[in-house]
């Protein structure tokens, strides 16, 4: 399971993402089990798709477009507090990048229990919000 989380994570961070963007301009974002969580989307279909989960379909989503690994090494040490990437969050085929050592920079990953690991990364996120 580590090796396929690798080949994902190696994928994800070569390719370019839509980022809501925040009311006041800083990236959205959700907070789900103590980590603050950058939403990222593959495509506009996934984006839209989460809008309409949301019963936010109406609204107009501003986006920017990030390199995965912009993300992770340089907009994750900015929020100053855990955090990762969720992608595609809320559907079947979300994926979180979470905060630990070997995804996010070392100075601002997670120390895990002895015995833990990343796992597949795969979760959903509440959709709460931060601008940063």
């Amino acid at each position: 399971m580590r090796r396929q989380f690798a080949t994902v994570l190696g994928e994800f961070r070569r390719t370019p993402v839509l980022v809501p963007v925040a009311t006041g301009g800083g990236l959205w974002t959700a907070e789900w089990g103590g980590v603050r969580w950058i939403c990222a989307f593959s495509h506009e279909e996934a984006l839209s798709r989460f809008a309409h989960a949301r019963g936010e379909a109406a609204r107009t989503w501003e986006y920017r477009t990030v390199l995965g690994a912009r993300l992770l090494d340089v907009m994750v040490p900015l929020i100053g507090a855990p955090a990762g990437v969720a992608l595609d969050a809320g559907s079947t085929d979300g994926t979180l990048f979470p905060p630990v050592r070997g995804v996010v920079p070392d100075a601002v990953a997670v120390h895990l229990r002895d015995g833990e690991h990343a796992g597949d990364g795969r979760n959903e996120n509440d959709g709460g919000r931060h601008e940063w």
